[in-house]
């Protein structure tokens, strides 16, 4: 990626400080953040900037979201931790 604002979003979706999300955002941005609309981005970003705690609960689905926080990109990173898991996979930090 040679975009300024997607290596700044995948840098912040790899180095959370919260390694379960970490592993769960940092590979969702590198399978997905080139596809997403300029719409998609400022909602992943707005999610990415969300405490750790609570974004990894709404992921999970341990905890319900905010409705302001629901919506298309929060259920892709769902659909991508279930489809994939935060099992590590991916580019690593």
């Amino acid at each position: 990626m040679s975009d300024p604002r997607l290596n700044k979003i995948r840098y912040r979706a790899w180095h959370r400080g919260f390694r379960e999300a970490d592993l769960i955002l940092g590979p969702f941005a590198d399978a997905h953040l080139a596809e997403l609309s300029d719409t998609e981005l400022d909602a992943f970003e707005h999610l990415i900037d969300q405490p750790d705690h609570d974004l990894y609960g709404w992921i999970i689905g341990r905890d319900p979201a905010p409705a302001e926080m629901e919506g298309p990109v929060l259920d892709r990173l769902k659909a991508f931790h279930l489809t994939v898991g935060a099992s590590g996979s991916g580019r690593g930090a």
